[in-house]
Parts: C-alpha cells; sequence; structure tokens
C-alpha cells in the first residue's frame, strides 16, 4: 500500500482508510479464538492454583467467615444482565439500527460498571477487615483469581466505550460489526468464566 493510504494530506492518519482485505480462509475472528484460547488456559491455572490453596487459611478466617452470599449474588446477576443486554445489541445490529445498537451497548456498559462497583466494594470490605491478599495462601488465590477477572472485565468496559464512539462516528460499517462480534466473545466468555467463581469459589467454599 503506498504512502497515500496513510496520509490525508500532510496530516498523519492513525488508522487505515480502507478496510483490508483478508484471503480466503483467513479471519479476524479465528485469531480472537485462538486469543480466547490462552485466556481459557490463564484462568485454568488460577483455578488450579485456587484448588490447591483453598484450605491454607494460616489460621485465618475462611470463605464462611469473610463472603457475603447476597452481594455475590447481585454482583453475578449485574453481570449476566450485561450479558444478555448485550445479546440484545446483536440483535439490533443485525437489523442495521444503529440508535438500537447503541442504547444496548450503553446498558450493557451501566451493568458492567455496576459488578466492577460491587467487586471493589467487597475487596474493601474484606481489606478493612485485614483479610489482604498477605494474610493466608487462600486469599492470595482468592484476590489473583478474582482479581484477574475483574481486570478482564474492566477492560472489556474500556473496549465497550470505544466501540460505541467508533459507532456513533462511523457507523455499523463491516469493520465496527466485526469488533461487536469479537468484543461479544469476550463478554459471554468472561460471564461463563464468572459462573465457575461464584460457584466453585463462594457457593462451595461457604457450604465447607
Amino acid at each position: 500500500m503506498n504512502t497515500q493510504a496513510y496520509f490525508d494530506g500532510d496530516r498523519p492518519l492513525f488508522h487505515l482508510p480502507k478496510e483490508p482485505h483478508h484471503p480466503d480462509g483467513h479471519s479476524t475472528m479465528l485469531g480472537f479464538w485462538i486469543y480466547l484460547m490462552s485466556d481459557c488456559l490463564l484462568f485454568a491455572g488460577l483455578f488450579a492454583t485456587f484448588a490447591v490453596l483453598e484450605h491454607s487459611y494460616a489460621g485465618g478466617p475462611g470463605p464462611k467467615e469473610l463472603f457475603e452470599l447476597p452481594l455475590v449474588a447481585l454482583n453475578t446477576a449485574m453481570l449476566l444482565f450485561s450479558s444478555i443486554t448485550y445479546g440484545f445489541s446483536m440483535l439490533v445490529m443485525e437489523r442495521g439500527k444503529k440508535n438500537a445498537t447503541l442504547m444496548w451497548l450503553g446498558i450493557t456498559g451501566l451493568f458492567g460498571l455496576a459488578f466492577l462497583s460491587i467487586e471493589m466494594h467487597e475487596f474493601a470490605g474484606l481489606i478493612a477487615e485485614g483479610a489482604t491478599p498477605q494474610s493466608s495462601a487462600f486469599l492470595s488465590a482468592f484476590f489473583t483469581l478474582v482479581g484477574t477477572h475483574g481486570l478482564h472485565v474492566t477492560l472489556g468496559t474500556i473496549w465497550l466505550v470505544t466501540l460505541m464512539v467508533q459507532v456513533a462516528q462511523k457507523g455499523l460499517i463491516p469493520a465496527n460489526r466485526r469488533r461487536l462480534m469479537c468484543l461479544s466473545m469476550f463478554w459471554h466468555f468472561l460471564d461463563i468464566v464468572w459462573i465457575g467463581v461464584f460457584t466453585f469459589v463462594y457457593l462451595m467454599g461457604v457450604a465447607q
């Protein structure tokens, strides 16, 4: 591609003005699936680490004393609702409804922020009680697993806002549709991971 594709007169462009052609059999979606598989390995390692260390309390409090299941259940509902609203945004995107797509994406972002706010409130409460990552191997594994998931949700929310700006400016062009589909896979993946966290970390921890 010549330099004209990267400059508008004397002003440099920080994006390609036209979507590059992908040969048959080559797709951004394939690369994103490979990324998701690598993330699966990351979380599998964190779940395995937690399983090994979940009873290492170092004489400190365990799940029954630390976890507030009603609060965690509310947090879970926020993430599940966000997954549903993102699904609605994909449905209206297929119909070419830009404003409706932005509306559902915005609602999804609000649910994501609610999830993060509740999680930060939980972390702050635990630390205020002295249950820090340094207190025991159990808490180290807990904060690492749940915190890594929260970091993913944070990055997903930033990505969501970025795509909303792109859709508002450029509309539902093929590039934006593909990006929204990639984020959809990422968002639902985080939903599945959190169901595992809620089940194995919180529910099974309190039940023991």
